[in-house]
């Protein structure tokens, strides 16, 4: 497998936001989103490649049962869904950041996931008009998600504020779900009234945390 950078910090978004949480970025993706912040994740050969027994070890040494797997895009990663498995069965909650173009139901079957429960978490980022790779969507992505999942808006144009509403409506998705703005591109504030005019009380608006208590640039943190 090949990972980019691990390292334990808070978790700066989604329904853990703010607890420790070990985190393992893997390298690679097959997506090139105009605001992407992890773009050393995905090029310039920044990696080690590790096995799952490499991983587990660091992992274990740190004492904290919260990891969440992100990129780069995690789900393309060779063993992917047996090093999950380690992770689950070994009491570790899993939360996996992933795109809306890795179909994970062809990884993990409903009844799998359904055993699974809260311990095993998908974050799914629906790539809006703005990231440039809204066509390269998968509808699977989006009518697997269970109640504990959460579905992901990463929005920095009025066009990605409707879009977001249109999903929603279109798949009526039964997760949490969140909001969040292109660092620098759009206002919070924004996005709160459109939440507001839209009646959209479902949505959550998120900023991302450690943009806030370290520099936006520096990394893992």
């Amino acid at each position: 497998m090949l990972v980019n950078e691990m390292f334990t910090s808070i978790e700066g978004e989604g329904i853990r936001q703010g607890y420790l949480c070990n985190f393992v970025r893997f390298y690679g993706c097959p997506l090139h989103c105009s605001y992407c912040d992890t773009r050393y994740s995905c090029e310039g050969g920044e990696y080690q490649s590790m096995n799952i027994a490499d991983i587990l070890s660091w992992l274990n040494n740190t004492g904290i049962r919260m990891v969440t797997l992100t990129g780069g895009e995690p789900l393309v990663q060779n063993s992917i869904r047996e090093l999950v498995h380690e992770l689950v069965t070994s009491e570790y909650t899993v939360n996996i950041e992933t795109s809306g173009y890795c179909d994970y139901s062809a990884i993990w079957d409903h009844d799998y996931r359904m055993e699974q429960g809260k311990k095993l978490f998908l974050t799914v980022d629906y790539k809006s008009p703005s990231s440039g790779m809204e066509s390269k969507m998968k509808i699977n992505c989006f009518t697997h998600l269970e109640n504990w999942d959460v579905l992901k808006f990463v929005v920095g144009s009025a066009e990605d504020l409707d879009t977001m509403s249109r999903v929603i409506r279109f798949y009526n998705p039964d997760c949490h779900i969140f909001v969040s703005p292109v660092f620098g591109r759009i206002s919070p504030a924004e996005i709160v009234d459109y939440l507001k005019n839209s009646g959209m009380s479902q949505v959550r608006l998120q900023l991302q945390l450690h943009k806030y208590v370290w520099d936006p640039s520096v990394r893992g943190v």
